[in-house]
This record gives C-alpha cells, sequence and structure tokens, in this order.
C-alpha cells in the first residue's frame, strides 16, 4: 500500500458517514497558550469526542464499510486503551459482535468502559504485543475482522475527518500540529488538508521516549524504534504503520520531538489554566508549542487528541508539575536536638510566608552524630523566586539546607 491507498474522497466519504455518530468537537481560541507561545492558538478538543478520544472516528469508519459477511462474522481488536473503547462502541453502533483484547494489567477503568460500550473484553499478555498476538489467534479461528489501530484505509480516513473540521471551523488556518504514534490521526489529517488546502503545513509530534516516525521523518525512511515508558502512552508505539509512514512520508511538513517534562508542564497548564483534562499524548502539541518548536508563523491548530487519563496518573502530574514550577519544594536539613530548635527553624518559614504542608523530624540515622536530627519539610511556595528567597533566608540563619 502507498498514498494512494487513501483520498481526499475516502476522508470527505467518511465525514458524511460519521455524521451524526461522533461529535463535532469544538476548535476553541487558547489566551494561555497563545500568550506563552506568541502566536495565536486553538485547541481542536478531542479529549470532548465520544469514548474520550479521536479514535472512534477511525474505528466507526471502518466498521461501517464492511461487508455484510464480513459484518456477520464480527470483528476484533488489540488496544490498552482508546481504540479498545472506540471499536467496542462503534461495532454496539453498527449492531456487530465486538472482542477487545487488552493486557492483563489495562487500567480497570479502561477495560469495564470496554465493557459498558458493548465488547466483550479477553484479558492476556504482558502487553499490547502479546495482546495482539493472541487476537490474531482469535480471528484465525473466527474469521472475525482485525479493526487496525492505524494502519488501515478506512480508520486513516476516519480519523482525517478531524483535518476536514478544522479547515471548516477557521478556514484561514495556517498550521495544525498532530501527535503521533502510529500515525493513523496524523496521516489521516495530513491527507485531508494538503489535498484540500495545500497551504496550510501539517506538523506531526512524538515524545523522545517514542520517536519512531519522528526519526522515520529524519531518515528518509520507515524505522521502527524501541518505545520507552511515556507518559504520553497512547503514542508508546514502537513499529509505525506501514500506510501511516507511505502519507506521512508525502504530506507531512515535518516532526517535532518534546520531553517528558514539557508534555506534563502542558498538560498541568491546560488543567488548571483551561480547566481542560487531557492524557499526554493529547497534550503533546501543546508542549511543542509552548516549547516555541512550531517553525512557521500563523494562526495554529494544536489536536488535543485525548482525554482518557487514570486520575492516579493526573495526581501525579499535579505533584510534578508544582515542584517544577516551584510552587511546592522539599527541603532537608540538620539541627541540634534540644528543645525550642525545630520553633525556631518554623518561624523562619512562617516569616517567609511559606505553608508547611509536612514535616518529618529523624533522630536515629547512621550518618547522624548524637545530639543532632535531621528534619525534612515539604512546603508551599509562591513560584520558584519564593524558593530562592527562603533558601537564602534559612542559610544566613546557619542551616545547611538541601532542596530535594
Amino acid at each position: 500500500m502507498n498514498e494512494a491507498s487513501v483520498t481526499l474522497k475516502n476522508v470527505e466519504e467518511a465525514k458524511a458517514r460519521l455524521t451524526g455518530l461522533v461529535h463535532l468537537t469544538p476548535l476553541e481560541s487558547s489566551h494561555t497558550v497563545s500568550r506563552i507561545s506568541e502566536r495565536e492558538v486553538f485547541l481542536k478538543l478531542e479529549n470532548l469526542q465520544r469514548t474520550g478520544s479521536f479514535k472512534i472516528r477511525g474505528a466507526s469508519n471502518c466498521i461501517m464499510t464492511l461487508s455484510p459477511e464480513q459484518k456477520k462474522r464480527g470483528i476484533i481488536a488489540a488496544s490498552a486503551g482508546n481504540h479498545a473503547q472506540g471499536v467496542a462502541l462503534g461495532g454496539t453502533m453498527a449492531g456487530i459482535r465486538s472482542t477487545v483484547v487488552m493486557p492483563v494489567a489495562a487500567p480497570l477503568a479502561k477495560v469495564q468502559a470496554t465493557k459498558d460500550y458493548g465488547a466483550n473484553v479477553v484479558l492476556h499478555g504482558r502487553n499490547f504485543d502479546e495482546s495482539l498476538a493472541k487476537a490474531m489467534e482469535i480471528q484465525q479461528e473466527t474469521g472475525a475482522y482485525f479493526v487496525h489501530p492505524y494502519d488501515d484505509p478506512m480508520v486513516i480516513a476516519g480519523q482525517g475527518t478531524v483535518g476536514l473540521e478544522i479547515l471548516e471551523q477557521c478556514p484561514d488556518i495556517e498550521n495544525i500540529v498532530v501527535p503521533a504514534g502510529g500515525g493513523g490521526l496524523l496521516s489521516g489529517i495530513a491527507t485531508a488538508v494538503k489535498n484540500k488546502a495545500p497551504h496550510v503545513k501539517v506538523y506531526g509530534v512524538q515524545s523522545e521516549k517514542a520517536p519512531a516516525i519522528y526519526l522515520s521523518k529524519k531518515q528518509g525512511h520507515w524505522v521502527s524504534h524501541p518505545s520507552g515508558k511515556t507518559i504520553a502512552d497512547g503514542c508508546a508505539v514502537g513499529v509505525p504503520g506501514k500506510l501511516t509512514w507511505s502519507l506521512i512520508d508525502h504530506y507531512v511538513d515535518d516532526m517535532l520531538l518534546v520531553n517528558e517534562e514539557d508534555i506534563a508542564a502542558a498538560m498541568l497548564l491546560l488543567l488548571e489554566r483551561g480547566k481542560l483534562v487531557m492524557e499526554g499524548a493529547g497534550a503533546m502539541p501543546v508542549a511543542a508549542a509552548l516549547q516555541h518548536l512550531v517553525p512557521t508563523p500563523g494562526k495554529t491548530a494544536l489536536v488535543v487528541s485525548g482525554g482518557n487519563i487514570d486520575v492516579n496518573t493526573v495526581s501525579r502530574i499535579i505533584e510534578t508539575g508544582l515542584m517544577r514550577t516551584g510552587r511546592r519544594v522539599k527541603l532537608e536539613t540538620r539541627m541540634a536536638d534540644r528543645p525550642g530548635e525545630l520553633v525556631k527553624f518554623i518561624s523562619h518559614l512562617e516569616k517567609m510566608q511559606a505553608n508547611i504542608l509536612s514535616i518529618s523530624h529523624e533522630r536515629v540515622d547512621r550518618s547522624l552524630p548524637l545530639g543532632e536530627t535531621i528534619v525534612e519539610v515539604v512546603l508551599e511556595t509562591k513560584n520558584a523566586a519564593h524558593v530562592n528567597e527562603i533558601d537564602e533566608e534559612l542559610r544566613r540563619a546557619g542551616y545547611k539546607i538541601e532542596i530535594k
């Protein structure tokens, strides 16, 4: 298969097919991201899509184009998250029996959501690759149609409808930035946009921990690259699609790369200032804009691809973000183990208007001489400058401070 396997006509037909089945998601201006990135920014909010991500578009389009005989045999997929839910709901809406194989360790919330959307869930394997092998085994036994998460022409066409919507919602858009894992969303949007409005620049973005398509673009040929553990788990793909790559190579202007800290910071910023919950993959375009990585000026649409994030991950993102921006800090010091010393230390924190969130007092440690104690305190602070002021105040008072 090559780029001719997916055309603008395919995407336009998918758009007509999906009307009324999927949400026309908002394209919202973001004052905060625009100010920091020094460009006019719009967010395409696929985190507000049915099932919480764009995946419902490609899965439903693929399912709706199956022959009556294929529909009778049912559908099967392998996924740890968003694709699973898209296939489940897409199958239910089309009245087709669906099976989804998920890793044993898949988050319970995602497993339950997939069941609630109507799929038969099979838990198998320690990771996606093992789940995929099991899905292919079941497919061989049952003859069910395998709905690929990205490397299928009708899946790609369905994802491309996001691009058509952006062009309709903002006809004078100049740049579109899209997250990429296997490449289905990026290749679909690029195919639609470049055939409809070839002057619009289309950029893909990946995490440094999962850069297979970025490396392919830079080297000029398809490559696979092992995916590391990344907060953008929805894009943690080491083997991109062959069809998606041919489309990306032909239509995408360039690939961008962001790091884990920048993704987390983008998630926290939009949660706090925009009241938007987005998963790591969906935050990658925002991170790229905030880091001034988009090379061409002008109105820019950032595709927030999904919002399915575990609440425990949200908690860690908030904690990491507060530490990174100097609004929470952990300090350690030593002091004499005698009455009044801890109160004296705390009085300096009070003077600097630092709020104590927790404090620990350790008297027994092999590194401690007799008569000394280790005090560790977690503070709520205003910003990085405030942390520096607290550090200077404590050092002037004679404390040796270690900031953790």
